[in-house]
């Protein structure tokens, strides 16, 4: 995989999307393009969480299989209270298939995908932390 055209993506760097364990940033230039078409319409700054991860990531790493961030297709968005809910409508009607909530202590996000239905993946789903 190869990383998009960071300049695409006027509200994101590759920075805050790198890999924290390896600094690779292979996003998928269609999912980046999603989110940069959610944060205009969302109308605020999204403090990204976790971006892309290697499968060595220690996240990753503890899992039997590697999970959606490995694939280009995840972020995690830290927010909360009526921003959250706000994003989560419209991260739905923007075409994101995976959405798993944390909104309980101090560490609240949410987290977005559109990776493909399939068995290891079924989509849509929403779920909680």
């Amino acid at each position: 995989m190869i990383e998009p055209d960071w300049a695409d993506y006027k509200n994101f760097s590759r920075s805050e999307l790198a890999c924290k364990h390896c600094g690779r940033a292979e996003m998928d230039s269609d999912f980046m393009s999603k989110l940069q078409n959610l944060r205009e319409v969302y109308g605020k700054s999204m403090m990204i969480t976790s971006g892309f991860r290697c499968k060595e990531h220690p996240i990753e790493a503890r899992k039997e299989n590697p999970g959606a961030h490995t694939t280009g297709h995840a972020v995690d968005i830290a927010v909360r209270g009526s921003d959250a809910h706000k994003l989560l409508g419209l991260a739905i009607e923007h075409g994101f298939t995976g959405i798993g909530v944390q909104q309980k202590g101090d560490g609240r996000f949410i987290h977005l995908d559109d990776i493909i239905d399939d068995e290891r993946f079924p989509r849509p789903w929403v779920w909680s932390y």
